[in-house]
């Protein structure tokens, strides 16, 4: 894994901004880091290619493996161009430029995104398509947004709209002083809601049709296509899955008919949806849109695949359903130390809430390091719960764990994994570190 995945993928001012963050000094802001290391820049750390068990790397220290990145990379690549999809993955999954560079190198048409600050992010990073899946009312936000467009004639933005009165405060927005309305108009898809309950999106196609007429009737708006996000389905299961993106595939081809995309400067229809659960049920659906009046962009954008996880995402990713086309594998892996061992059912490592995900699921016992020999599974050893720094281990007579042991724990959930760590290693199967990763959150 490295920069022979990231070259070609961004013009000069990603290149610089990239090269910027191997520039960064190390020091105590990142957690699990050689503390011998303090001064250096990350690219000077990453040239010495420390191993992470004899390097100097403390605990806990969350690591990504190189290898499967790479796997999982290639992977959604071959999938998307395989069933003739549009790829732009959810970033806010790790909110690291490097990785947004390395979707986009291996075929991504763009970043998906979800707030403002996550917006700035990118653009900083140099990322020139940016789909928002999220609705955004909030005039400084969109000021900005409209400066990003009337200075950058390369910068392609698309985001959400669920309401009149969303339409109403876009356009006064975008129409204040300073805002550059006239430069451009702001790109819009309406969100189909997924049914009574569920999150963000217009409920019924009546009233999408009335969103679609007052973004029409807004100067500073252009209606580019619909999207919605099927997770939300209640009790989501293939049929119901499946049933909600045929809705919002006859939702573009109902705008189509009615004129809605005649804009001459609108050049193709965008139709989007995919988590990382119903990616199948996308591409299956998707590979029925009927011929409209304008090219369609069938835009997926699943986010987790990037990492995998050892929990939720392992159980739900469309790949159990469909192994043929392949299969994620799971990066993370925290290590932690077995700190206490205060009696033979029970131990005690350095990891807790503050280090590991455990929203959905908690952290798993894999493999056990000790000082000497060889790595070995985890047998005889559950995690039952996390404090802020601890965690809580219960071990059957079969389990050999001493204090001071090094643990490996596979963790649950993707997004709230990278979110806890700024700077995390690359790790090559053999424990060489190539690369760290810098998150922003």
């Amino acid at each position: 894994m490295g920069t022979e995945d990231i070259e070609g993928s961004q013009g000069a001012e990603s290149t610089g901004a990239l090269a910027g963050l191997a520039a960064e000094r190390v020091d105590a802001r990142f957690k699990g880091l050689p503390p011998d290391a303090d001064g250096l820049t990350v690219g000077e750390l990453a040239a010495q290619r420390r191993n992470l068990f004899t390097g100097g790397f403390t605990t806990p220290v969350l690591t990504l493996s190189a290898e499967r990145l790479t796997h999982n990379l290639r992977l959604m690549e071959t999938y998307a161009a395989r069933h003739g999809l549009a790829f732009a993955p959810h970033g806010k999954t790790s909110m690291a430029p490097r990785l947004f560079h390395r979707q986009i190198g291996h075929g991504a048409w763009g970043i998906t995104l979800a707030v403002p600050h996550q917006v700035r992010v990118a653009r900083a990073f140099g990322i020139q398509r940016v789909f928002l899946a999220n609705e955004l009312v909030d005039p400084a936000a969109l000021r900005w947004i409209a400066a990003e467009l009337a200075a950058d004639p390369g910068f392609h933005f698309i985001c959400y709209v669920d309401s009149v009165r969303g339409v109403e405060l876009m356009d006064a927005a975008l129409k204040e002083p300073g805002a550059g309305a006239g430069a451009r108009p702001l790109d819009v898809v309406v969100e189909l809601g997924t049914g009574e309950g569920s999150r963000t999106g217009v409920r019924t196609e009546a009233e999408c049709a009335e969103v679609a007429d007052a973004v029409a009737a807004a100067g500073t708006l252009r209606l580019v296509g619909v999207a919605g996000y099927e997770g939300e389905v209640p009790q989501a299961d293939p049929e119901r899955v499946r049933a909600w993106l045929r809705r919002l595939v006859a939702l573009a081809a109902d705008f189509d008919k009615a004129g809605r995309f005649a804009d001459a400067s609108v050049e193709e229809i965008v139709v989007s949806a995919g988590g990382s659960a119903w990616f199948d049920a996308v591409a299956d659906v998707f590979a029925d849109i009927p011929e409209l009046s304008l090219p369609v962009m069938k835009l997926l954008r699943s986010g987790a695949y990037v990492s995998h996880d050892d929990g939720r995402y392992r159980e739900v990713t469309p790949f159990n359903r469909v192994p043929e086309e392949g299969a994620l594998e799971p990066a993370f892996r925290l290590w932690t130390q077995v700190v206490s061992r205060p009696s033979p059912e029970q131990a005690f490592t350095n990891a807790g809430k503050r280090d590991a995900a455990y929203d959905l699921d908690l952290p798993v016992p894999q493999v056990v390091r000790r000082e000497g020999a060889p790595e070995r599974p985890a047998t005889g050893i559950s995690l039952t719960g996390l404090s802020d720094q601890h965690a809580w281990l219960r071990t059957t007579p079969e389990a050999d764990l001493e204090v001071g042991d090094w643990l490996g724990l596979g963790l649950s959930h993707p997004c709230t994994s990278f979110d806890k760590w700024q700077l995390i290693p690359v790790a090559e199967a053999d424990g060489t570190v190539v690369e760290y990763i810098r998150t922003f959150f």
